[in-house]
């Protein structure tokens, strides 16, 4: 029913007599995979008769097998499960710098709007009132600008500030502040497998961030299982395939099924090969489209049937260039489904990245991952501290 990613097929064998005797000469290399046409595809055995060698393939010198050679080959190991306390953390420091040039670069629209305000001479009312436009058209929000104000005009004060550059670096410390609830480590592997149901509109950028997700998690050394329930968009299984090719992991997926028996059904495979995370993609939808949301609402419970614990993670990827519209697909999707992490992209093409303040302040649900390229390596772990500082670098 399911399909899966498969072996390339071994060349076919040549028929021969069942009862012909036939030594098995072996090579001390054997081939590349590519030429031998699979795993052991130097080595053919018709139907019900003993091993024959493929002429194309067979090695020069024969040798024979010695009974002390036999006790010689072991077995190879299974993999070790996945440590419980497994945390998708910041990469090294040589990799987070990278990684910061990219975020200072992909917020310098957001950016630029806010900063230009510090280049005056004075501390004065004119100083916030820009400030406050600025932070407004970067879609702040109402509450978290009024909140982030209130915070630099006390900073301000406390420090006897009066040099507009050093009022810059307050706010630094005060955006990074009101970002801090959302700064949160993506723990898997207390369960077997971590079950993450990942969803979002369409044209967030879903499908791309599963795909980079499956590499950071690869990358901890996880295995993972893909799930392709996304089965109303056309080519959304094709495409998730793709990224399943890309990071070597198998996937599950079903030519227009039942979304959550595609979840079902790989949740179950997750825990027979002892995966230690399955990523269920599901189909990209508006919150007013009421029958998706259902649907979606269904997955969640089919998924729990599976596995009483699961979902684990309920993650939604939001696209930084809507702004607004952001905090209220969090809450519409967060009311249905009960959203526990979001993972925000396209903060590279916008002017509205101030989105995270206003998530902050009025629905601080944790920001596991942010993006700002199209590449493997533009999808990182959020840390607030570091987004305000690129911020109003």
């Amino acid at each position: 029913m399911f399909s899966f990613f498969k072996k390339k097929p071994t060349t076919p064998a040549e028929a021969v007599p069942a009862d012909t005797p036939v030594d098995i000469p072996l090579a001390d290399e054997p081939p590349a995979p590519a030429e031998r046409g699979g795993a052991f595809g130097w080595l053919r055995k018709p139907f019900g008769g003993k091993p024959e060698v493929d002429p194309a393939f067979a090695p020069t010198e024969p040798f024979e097998w010695r009974p002390e050679d036999l006790a010689q080959v072991e077995a190879e190991p299974e993999p070790e499960p996945l440590l419980p306390d497994l945390v998708i953390a910041p990469e090294s420091p040589a990799v987070r710098k990278g990684w910061m040039d990219r975020l200072k670069l992909g917020l310098r629209k957001t950016g630029s709007s806010i900063t230009t305000v510090f280049t005056g001479t004075k501390i004065d009312e004119a100083l916030y009132e820009q400030l406050e436009e600025a932070l407004l058209m970067a879609d702040t929000g109402v509450k978290a600008t009024t909140q982030l104000l209130n915070d630099l005009r006390r900073r301000v004060k406390e420090a006897r500030a009066t040099d507009p550059a050093a009022v810059k670096g307050l706010l630094v410390e005060a955006i990074a502040d009101l970002l801090r609830p959302l700064e949160k480590a993506l723990v898997v592997g207390e369960r077997q497998p971590t079950v993450i149901m990942v969803t979002g509109v369409n044209g967030a950028g879903k499908t791309t961030s599963i795909g980079k997700l499956t590499r950071h998690l690869a990358s901890h050394k996880a295995s993972v299982l893909l799930a392709a329930a996304d089965t109303f968009r056309a080519a959304a299984r094709e495409q998730l395939a793709v990224w399943a090719d890309r990071n070597y992991v198998e996937i599950v997926s079903q030519e227009g099924g039942d979304p959550a028996a595609v979840a079902f059904d790989a949740v179950n495979a997750g825990r027979a090969r002892r995966k230690d995370v399955v990523l269920v993609d599901t189909a990209g939808r508006l919150p007013t489209q009421l029958h998706l949301m259902e649907e979606l609402k269904k997955i969640r419970r089919v998924v729990a049937k599976a596995d009483a614990t699961a979902p684990h993670e309920v993650l939604l990827v939001i696209d930084g260039n809507t702004g607004q519209n952001a905090l209220a697909q969090v809450k519409a999707f967060d009311d249905a489904i009960e959203l526990t992490g979001l993972i925000v992209t396209k903060l590279d093409g916008t002017a509205k990245g101030g989105v995270l303040a206003a998530i902050a302040q009025e629905r601080p649900i944790p920001v596991y991952f942010i993006g700002v390229g199209e590449k493997l390596e533009d999808l990182e772990t959020f840390d607030a501290r570091e987004f305000a500082q690129a911020l109003l670098s």
